[in-house]
C-alpha cells in the first residue's frame, strides 16, 4: 500500500492554497478576525489587571479609612476631635492622618459665580497625610507645620485640571470661600484616596481661624502592619468612638482596585464569547471554501484517483488543506491581538502583558476549527469515484 510522506502531504495540501490565494486570503481573514479579538480581548484584560495588581504592590493592602456614619436618629455622626490620637495608640499601626471638611466654595477667581465649583470641595490636612496615602506632588510642595498657618493651598490632581493650575507659579491662587490662598503644591493622583484628587487641601490651624473648623476630622487614614491588619480593622472603631462604636464606618481602600480588576476579569468573559461568535463565523468560511473547492477539483481528484492515490490519501489532502488554512488564520490572528493588545496597553501607560495561554490557546482553536470545517469536505472528496469525478475533465 502506498503511503504519502509529510513533507509530500503538506505540499499538495497547500496546492490549492496557492493556486486560489485570494479566496484563501479571505478564509483564513475570517478566522484571523475571531482569534485576534480573543487574544486582544485577554491580552487587554491581562495588561489592565497587571496594571491594578502593580498599583495595589506599590500602594500596599494595609491601608485603612475610618469615617463617621450615621447616629441613631439616621443623621450624620461625627468623629471626635481626638480620634486621630486614640488610632494611633493601637499597637500595630504605623501611621496615621486624617482630613476634615471645611465649609468653603473654591473658585478661580473672584469673577467666577459662587455656584461654580466644579464639585471641588476644600479639606483640612495634616503636614504628614502623604506618608500613610503614598503619595507624591506634580508640582511645588506640602503643607508643613509653618504653611498650615498661612492661607495657602495644596490641590488634588482632577481639582488642579479644573481650575486650570497645570504647575505652581508666583501667581497661582483661589478663592476659598471667597479669601485668596496661594497654591504652593500640586498632588498626583491618589488611587486609594479619590476624595483628596477632588480637594483643595489647607492647615487645620487656618481652617480653624478662618472658617471655624473645630478640629474634628471626617476621613483618617491609618497604616497597619501587614500581619496585623485585619485586626486593626475589627477594633478601630472602638477604638476612635468608644461611646459609639456603631457611628463609625471602617474600609480598606485598597478593596475598591481589587474589584476593579476582578470587574475587568468578569467583562473579559462576554467579549471572549463575541470572539468565539467570529471564530465560528470564520470556521463556516473555511468549509464553505473547501466544500465549494471540492466541487471545483473534481477533475483533480479524478486524475490522482486514477493514478493510484487511495481515499485516504485525498481525505488527508484536503483535511491538510483546511488546517493549513486555519492554521495561517490562527498565526495571523495571534499577531494582530498582541499588536492591538501593545497599542492599548501602550496608550494606557500599562505594562504589555499577552498570556501565553492566549497565544497557545488561539493557535489551538483555529486549527480545531479548520479540522471540523474541513472535516466533511474532506470526507466528500474522499468518496468520489474515479470515473464520476474524471466526466468533469
Amino acid at each position: 500500500m502506498s503511503r504519502l510522506l509529510a513533507a509530500d502531504l503538506l505540499r499538495v495540501g497547500s496546492f490549492g492554497l496557492r493556486t486560489r490565494r485570494v479566496r484563501a486570503a479571505l478564509s483564513a481573514l475570517g478566522i484571523a478576525i475571531g482569534i485576534a479579538s480573543m487574544v486582544a480581548v485577554l491580552g487587554i484584560s491581562s495588561s489592565s489587571q497587571a496594571g491594578l495588581l502593580a498599583q495595589l504592590d506599590a500602594l500596599g493592602t494595609n491601608l485603612l479609612q475610618v469615617q463617621a456614619g450615621q447616629n441613631f436618629g439616621g443623621g450624620n455622626a461625627e468623629l471626635p476631635p481626638g480620634s486621630e490620637k486614640l488610632a494611633a495608640r493601637i499597637n500595630p499601626v504605623e501611621q496615621v492622618s486624617s482630613v476634615a471638611g471645611v465649609s468653603a466654595t473654591v473658585r478661580r477667581s473672584r469673577y467666577i459665580d459662587v455656584g461654580e465649583t466644579g464639585g471641588i470641595s476644600v479639606k483640612a490636612a495634616r503636614p504628614d497625610l502623604l506618608t500613610p496615602l503614598a503619595g507624591s506632588l506634580v508640582s511645588g510642595v506640602f503643607l508643613n507645620d509653618a504653611t498650615s498657618h498661612y492661607p495657602v493651598a495644596v490641590l488634588g490632581a482632577i481639582a488642579a485640571q479644573r481650575l486650570g493650575i497645570g504647575s505652581v507659579g508666583p501667581d497661582s491662587a483661589v478663592f476659598l470661600g471667597g479669601q485668596v490662598f496661594r497654591v504652593v503644591g500640586i498632588l498626583n493622583t491618589l488611587p486609594l484616596a479619590p476624595d483628596i484628587d477632588r480637594s483643595a487641601l489647607i492647615g487645620y490651624p487656618e481652617a480653624a481661624s478662618a472658617f471655624a473648623q473645630d478640629g474634628s476630622p471626617t476621613t483618617i487614614y491609618v497604616r497597619a502592619n501587614t500581619d496585623y491588619v485585619d485586626q486593626v480593622e475589627s477594633v478601630l472603631a472602638p477604638s476612635v468612638n468608644p461611646a459609639h462604636p456603631e457611628e463609625v464606618n471602617v474600609s480598606r481602600p485598597s478593596d475598591a482596585l481589587a474589584a476593579r480588576a476582578a470587574a475587568k476579569a468578569t467583562f473579559t468573559s462576554l467579549l471572549l464569547g463575541l470572539g468565539a461568535v467570529a471564530l465560528l463565523v470564520g470556521g463556516v468560511g473555511i468549509a464553505n471554501v473547501m466544500v465549494i473547492s471540492v466541487l471545483e477539483r473534481r477533475s483533480e481528484i479524478g486524475l490522482r484517483r486514477a493514478l493510484g492515490a487511495t481515499r485516504p490519501h485525498i481525505r488527508r489532502q484536503f483535511l491538510t488543506e483546511a488546517l493549513v488554512l486555519a492554521g495561517l488564520g490562527g498565526v495571523a490572528g495571534v499577531a494582530l491581538g498582541g499588536i492591538v493588545t501593545a497599542i492599548y496597553a501602550s496608550s494606557q501607560h500599562e505594562q504589555v502583558v499577552v498570556p501565553l495561554t492566549a497565544v497557545g490557546a488561539g493557535v489551538g482553536a483555529s486549527i480545531l476549527v479548520g479540522a471540523i470545517a474541513g472535516l466533511y469536505p474532506a470526507v466528500r472528496a474522499a468518496r468520489l469515484a474515479p470515473t464520476e469525478a474524471l466526466r468533469a475533465v
